[in-house]
């Protein structure tokens, strides 16, 4: 309900109040990785990432992003180069606009301007995984929708795999090393690591 539009009406006047931003209820998420070397600084020694119906890939990035963070501050390497790299890594996930929270001296809060996510990235269903060779660390995949190409790079998303995410360094079509495999073929590559039957396979792509 608080991602919707509103129309604030004064039931006694019968007036409506226009606002600037329609989404009066749908806060801009929280981000404070450029400055959470001031929050261990102060003391903080547990920090909590919210990520309830948030996707594997990320919860995956953004945990990743945050204990780099942590271990660039014990080892004294937080700068920002690397903040800047933890900002455009958290940017290609799904988010709403960024703000400092109440920190900083900051005092009212921002909200999202527009519905939805504001992810550099978007997601391309491309099939499900059909097996796995662990062996040789291949995985198959019949493509139900779209196209996969070497150079390219998925999200693989399952209950129990979490989310791999990786470019396509070389495709195969029946032993054949291709440059495109499209709907209705089955290709292989290698996953970077294992993954299990009927994860879901999808292509990142930049969002329009």
């Amino acid at each position: 309900m608080c991602r919707r539009g509103y129309t604030v009406t004064d039931k006694d006047r019968e007036v409506e109040l226009d606002v600037e931003n329609e989404y009066i209820m749908s806060p801009k998420d929280l981000k404070t990785i450029h400055f959470l070397d001031k929050i261990l600084d102060a003391g903080v020694q547990v920090l909590k990432i919210e990520g309830r119906a948030r996707s594997g890939e990320y919860v995956r990035t953004v945990t990743e992003c945050y204990r780099e963070a942590v271990e660039a501050w014990i080892d004294g390497s937080f700068h920002r180069e690397k903040v800047d790299e933890w900002d455009r890594r958290l940017a290609r996930v799904f988010n709403r606009g960024f703000w400092d929270g109440y920190y900083l001296g900051q005092r009212l809060g921002e909200w999202s301007e527009v519905h939805g996510s504001q992810a550099t990235r978007r997601k391309e269903y491309l099939g499900r995984c059909r097996n796995y060779y662990d062996r040789i660390g291949v995985m198959e995949l019949p493509i139900e929708t779209g196209s996969l190409s070497a150079g390219d790079e998925v999200v693989i998303l399952g209950s129990t795999t979490g989310a791999v995410e990786t470019r396509i360094d070389e495709l195969w079509v029946e032993e054949r090393v291709v440059a495109t495999a499209g709907k209705g073929e089955v290709c292989t590559f290698r996953p970077g690591q294992p993954v299990r039957r009927s994860d879901k396979v999808y292509k990142l792509v930049p969002r329009d």
